[in-house]
């Protein structure tokens, strides 16, 4: 790996004091930045722009050059995996994910393999080995996978349009012997997936679990946090790991347990209140309500100073948004929002 100029990221996960609080943002690449419609217009379509390297490179590559943060991020999407599982995969912007075979029925199960992440997957490990080339050292590349309960919901949905998850719960309930052998499968998946990233170059790993907070507390130990806790136990100390559930605000001891570098926080937790609850454990990711950004400057500014003040002074503080960016954000508040962290509390 190349030597970083900016490690701060890096070390805020392990704990260690860092000048201030580093800041990166879930999306950063993304909808908001004309730089970024303007290489998804030249790809032709959403697919085609993660599964080329150079251009997925060009887009993660971006927000780093318009603004000064402190970490890249992997500019791909969680659904890869069960596109190369057979899945068929098709992604509209505006519509949103579907899949052409869906899982509803359990003998499809047997028909699932892992898939390899050099062969099947390439594209995004070249995808990584160019991005870290073009770098140059500059912050760290962030690689991630969704958790293996939020990509077996889209696999047995069909898409993401239901937040009901009528089907994907059903399994929890009256088929959980099913949903496990599913959940084993993508569990070794998501593992071998992270491992060959990290072998690829990127310096810390995050998994997003976005649909755990829809679980019931037992159903999310069991259904979500256990098979993450595999993942983390089978990647090891190699790089940071950060663990993200949205919605998981009832379960930061349980998520800190796992061994994972840094807890994500939504904007539902206050970030004190998360530090108190984790302790010394791992590190606290987040937490600010990513519509802030809809607010004019000075509001954007309080907003950022309270997140920064919630959390309080000492070492273990990535600063990031609740959730992920949306299109409608003006880039010239997040410039702010940036700066805003930079000048601290």
């Amino acid at each position: 790996m190349n030597q970083l100029a900016n490690d701060r990221f890096l070390r805020a996960l392990r704990r260690e004091a860092v000048d201030r609080t580093p800041v990166w943002i879930m999306r950063q690449a993304g909808r908001y930045l004309p730089e970024y419609r303007a290489t998804r217009q030249r790809a032709g379509d959403f697919l085609t722009l993660c599964k080329t390297p150079d251009l997925a490179c060009e887009v993660t590559l971006q927000p780093l050059d318009r603004f000064p943060l402190d970490a890249a991020i992997l500019f791909s999407d969680i659904l890869t995996i069960p596109d190369a599982m057979g899945l068929g995969l098709t992604l509209d912007e505006g519509v949103g994910p579907r899949f052409t075979r869906p899982i509803h029925e359990v003998t499809q199960i047997a028909q699932l393999g892992v898939p390899d992440p050099e062969r099947d997957l390439r594209y995004v490990m070249d995808a990584v080995r160019l991005i870290k080339r073009e770098l140059h050292g500059r912050v760290p590349l962030i690689g991630f996978a969704g958790s293996p309960w939020t990509l077996a919901t889209y696999m047995i949905e069909g898409g993401g349009g239901d937040r009901d998850f009528k089907r994907a719960k059903q399994w929890v309930y009256a088929q959980p012997v099913e949903l496990h052998r599913l959940l084993g499968i993508v569990t070794s998946a998501v593992i071998e997936y992270l491992r060959a990233q990290r072998a690829a170059g990127v310096d810390a790993l995050m998994i997003f679990d976005t649909w755990g907070g829809a679980l019931a507390a037992g159903a999310y130990r069991e259904f979500s946090l256990d098979y993450m806790a595999r993942i983390i136990e089978a990647l090891g100390d190699a790089v940071p790991t950060i663990l993200f559930t949205k919605g998981g605000g009832a379960w930061l001891e349980h998520i800190a347990a796992t061994g994972c570098s840094a807890v994500g926080c939504d904007w539902t937790v206050d970030l004190g209140e998360a530090r108190r609850r984790i302790g010394d454990r791992c590190a606290v990711q987040g937490n600010l309500d990513p519509a802030v950004l809809r607010a004019p400057i000075p509001a954007i500014e309080r907003e950022v100073a309270a997140t920064l003040a919630a959390y309080g002074k000492g070492p273990g503080h990535v600063f990031n948004l609740g959730h992920g960016i949306t299109p409608d954000i003006d880039p010239t508040h997040v410039a702010a929002l940036v700066a805003a962290v930079q000048r601290g509390i």
